[in-house]
């Protein structure tokens, strides 16, 4: 990498509608001095507006991201490839180069909201996986070095 240069990272994730979305908006807002973050998923599924609901409280507006296949992203040489569910990290396509891929797997929010009884019970489970990422991504570039 040149000096000045910042990373790129993808965020990978199934439908690229919530933890992938999240993970892009806590990057950008958090380092995007050092990080070129994206997003994108194996499917498309459209942004989940709770995922926008809640990194909204937050203070991170991801209401204008788009969710996208990997396929769009043709063209752009990642440094590093976070799959953050265990779909997307089993069925992750090859990249060139010199591209690493990590896992580092979330809980899938939309999937825990579905026994809640409130919508105040479902946002629970996207605040605390959102604040999990954040959490994860205050750790970057760091915590990727050696990584494979």
């Amino acid at each position: 990498m040149r000096v000045n240069e910042r990373l790129k990272i993808l965020f990978l994730c199934t439908g690229n509608s919530c933890r992938s979305q999240m993970a892009e908006g806590w990057a950008q807002h958090l380092k995007g001095d050092i990080i070129e973050a994206y997003s994108a998923g194996i499917e498309k599924h459209g942004v989940n507006p709770n995922a926008v609901k809640v990194m909204a409280e937050a203070g991170v507006d991801i209401s204008r991201q788009k969710s996208k296949y990997v396929d769009e992203l043709k063209g752009i040489e990642f440094n590093y490839v976070v799959t953050v569910c265990d779909s997307a990290h089993e069925s992750c396509p090859l990249f060139p180069g010199k591209t690493k891929v990590v896992h580092v797997g979330f809980d899938d929010p939309p999937r825990l909201a579905r026994k809640a009884k409130t919508e105040e019970e479902a946002l629970e489970h996207y605040r605390r996986v959102r604040d999990e990422i954040r959490k994860y991504v205050e750790t970057l570039p760091q915590s990727l070095e050696g990584k494979t």
